[in-house]
């Protein structure tokens, strides 16, 4: 009788766990979305010179953001193989090695007419149709929220026009909700999607908030929409400008004060802006094993031409005050894509590369006229003129073409270019045997009152990026004008040398031949400058600039920045940076030897911003005591104050020290700024 009791109870009990679910054996784990599983034949080139990535992990991701691609081909964009043959390009990406695709979301890319911003007019549709394609050709989607209606980038982190008005609390949980809806809308329609990016290139700033507890809950938010969403899925964030190494360990020790849930510190890796390669591994692995994060440049890029097919200027081309670490070939793009991956692969926690817009390439070929018709129709310029409602200050005034169509992987045809293989031929390698590719520019400084002797060789620039001293033959002269256009002043003979001599400090391009191809020396025409390292570019330990902070003042940072954009002349200048207010004061001096007595100038550029009431001068002083001084200002980036002392007397024996005042109480949060330049001329009699 006790026995039928104790299985009557316990065929109760079960009946009972079975009824509310609590029998754990009839729960099922949620099946994860994936892309279709499709093999392509091995890649091969005859013409592509690829270095093997050691080491490199099968599941690496090869990313390619391919935002554009639907606005494009409304705008009759094709795209073809290697064989000349129309295909789809995400069919083309993957049978080259791209196993990830990264599109951007806006909230809504559209005036009240319903009219296009241009870009692409990304929204959530745009991923959803570009997912699933990207899955059918075996591809991975990441998701690449950008919280605003338009471009998000470090300059810009605009609220969308429907949550203008919200409290912080409402906009939270609209962008928990808006995040959530729209990955339940790819769910839905069985879109795999491998990694989510909450915000774009957030440096400071999301969705219009820029203090860091609340653009923390912000990415709290989405992370938890993607959490409840694809579990699976990494969730990213992304940051750019690694060149600034602070502002990295800044950000990832604000993410780990307010536990943020990410998997990914993602960054932007541009080689004409960002710095070394080297230092972007630094600033990645130390974030890497200090917070256990995975890492991930999740944009980079690089030109194959200098030329602009789209009537519509490109953001990169010879001329600017850019790095070029490779020329602009397509070996060059290739072996900076190489370069990358190997570098990121080496990391620890290194996942993957995305490639920026690849595939954006140039719509019509007749006139800008024409071409703007369809970039207002389509949006597959990069702004169109709807978007002045939204961005007045920047879309508005500059809205047209695409502007990284030199730096695509097509051309201006749609066929694909050699450097998309790549992707695919870094595992195995494709060392082949090395051939002449291009000609490395050359940079010279000559003082007014010498000689110019141009040289007699210059660097090929070999297909595995070794360079060979080749003979060059000089052909003509060009100034280069403040714009960076071309003016010719002539033959390369006396008379131009002559010119080029009588007519001040100038910049000159001179065009030469080496075995059929274009080589480039650009020749500064200075006067004696008797200061030593007077644009920063040789920082060593004997360095003759000394810095003294005053009032003891502490001031972030102070240093010499290697970063070609922000100078004015070479790629390093002295900066400085302060989150608060009131705490830069400083000089900047150089004690000068072996001047003769006579009459001289001097004059010192400063560029920067943020500065509040700041008192700012370039002086000099003799025995200690100053002499002349002459007042300056910064006021926004790229617009350098030039103080400049024009007359003084020395008598060749007195202590002689030149230097610069800076004091800034800033407006807001500190101040920052760039120095460079600094000449002591001697005045003619």
């Amino acid at each position: 009788m006790k026995f039928k009791k104790y299985l009557l109870i316990t065929i109760l009990t079960l009946m009972v766990m079975s009824l509310f679910g609590c029998n754990k054996t009839t729960t099922t784990k949620e099946e994860e979305i994936k892309p279709k599983d499709v093999e392509y034949e091995k890649v091969e080139s005859s013409s592509l010179y690829v270095k093997k990535v050691d080491d490199l992990k099968d599941d690496f991701i090869m990313g390619m953001d391919a935002s554009s691609v639907l606005a494009l081909e409304k705008s009759g964009v094709k795209y073809y193989d290697y064989n000349g043959k129309e295909e789809d390009v995400f069919k083309i990406l993957a049978e080259n090695g791209i196993n990830y695709i990264r599109v951007r979301v806006w909230n809504d890319p559209f005036d009240k007419n319903g009219k296009g911003y241009g870009g692409g007019n990304c929204d959530i549709n745009t991923a959803l149709e570009i997912g699933k394609r990207a899955n059918e050709y075996g591809m991975y989607l990441l998701v690449n929220f950008h919280y605003s209606d338009f471009w998000a980038d470090p300059a810009k982190q605009m609220v969308p026009k429907a949550w203008k008005n919200f409290t912080f609390d409402e906009k939270k949980e609209a962008l928990y909700n808006y995040t959530k809806e729209s990955l339940e809308l790819l769910k839905n329609n069985k879109v795999a999607v491998g990694m989510v990016q909450i915000g774009n290139e957030t440096n400071g700033s999301i969705c219009g908030e820029s203090k860091w507890y609340q653009m923390s809950e912000l990415f709290k938010a989405g992370s938890k929409a993607v959490r409840e969403v694809f579990p699976n899925a990494l969730v990213a964030l992304h940051f750019a400008n690694p060149e600034k190494v602070t502002n990295y360990d800044n950000y990832s020790k604000e993410l780990d004060y307010y536990d943020v849930d990410y998997d990914v510190f993602g960054s932007s890796y541009y080689p004409y802006w960002h710095g070394s390669l080297e230092n972007l591994s630094t600033v990645l692995n130390k974030i890497a094993n200090k917070y256990d994060k995975k890492v991930a440049v999740l944009e980079t890029s690089y030109a194959f031409t200098n030329d602009d097919t789209d009537f519509s200027g490109n953001t990169i081309s010879d001329g600017g005050a850019i790095t070029k670490s490779y020329p602009f070939t397509i070996q060059g793009q290739s072996n900076h894509v190489r370069n990358v991956i190997d570098a990121v692969s080496k990391m620890k926690n290194g996942i993957g590369v995305f490639y920026w817009e690849g595939t954006w390439i140039s719509v019509g070929t007749e006139s800008w006229d024409k071409n703007h018709e369809i970039w207002e129709k389509y949006g597959s310029g990069w702004a169109s003129s709807y978007a002045t409602e939204y961005d007045p200050n920047d879309a508005g005034k500059y809205y047209g073409g695409c502007a990284v169509d030199n730096q695509a992987f097509f051309d201006e045809n749609g066929k694909v270019l050699e450097s998309l293989k790549v992707f695919a031929l870094v595992k195995d390698g494709n060392e082949i045997t090395p051939k002449v590719d291009s000609t490395e520019d050359t940079n010279m400084f000559v003082d007014l009152n010498q000689e110019i002797v141009l040289p007699t060789k210059v660097n090929a620039v070999l297909t595995d990026d070794s360079k060979a001293p080749m003979d060059v033959t000089w052909e003509k002269i060009n100034l280069v004008n403040q714009d960076t256009s071309l003016t010719l002043v002539g033959s390369v003979n006396s008379e131009s040398f002559t010119y080029m001599k009588s007519h001040g400090p100038a910049k000159y391009q001179v065009v030469g031949n080496v075995s059929g191809m274009a080589a480039y020396c650009y020749v500064s025409m200075i006067e004696f400058n008797y200061l030593e390292n007077y644009s920063f570019e040789d920082n060593t330990s004997g360095d003759p600039w000394k810095v003294e902070v005053l009032s003891g003042k502490t001031i972030n940072e102070l240093f010499v920045e290697d970063k070609q954009t922000d100078s004015l002349t070479g790629t390093k200048h002295y900066h400085f940076w302060s989150s608060t207010n009131s705490s830069v004061e400083f000089t900047l001096e150089q004690k000068v030897e072996n001047v003769p007595s006579g009459k001289y100038k001097y004059s010192i550029s400063i560029m920067g911003g943020d500065a509040g009431e700041a008192t700012i001068y370039s002086y000099v002083k003799i025995n200690g005591v100053i002499v002349k001084q002459a007042t300056g200002s910064i006021t926004s980036y790229g617009n350098w104050d030039t103080m400049l002392i024009d007359e003084f007397e020395y008598n060749g024996a007195d202590e002689l020290v030149v230097g610069i005042y800076v004091k800034c109480p800033g407006s807001g949060n500190g101040a920052w700024g760039k120095i460079d330049d600094a000449l002591l001329n001697s005045l003619s009699e």
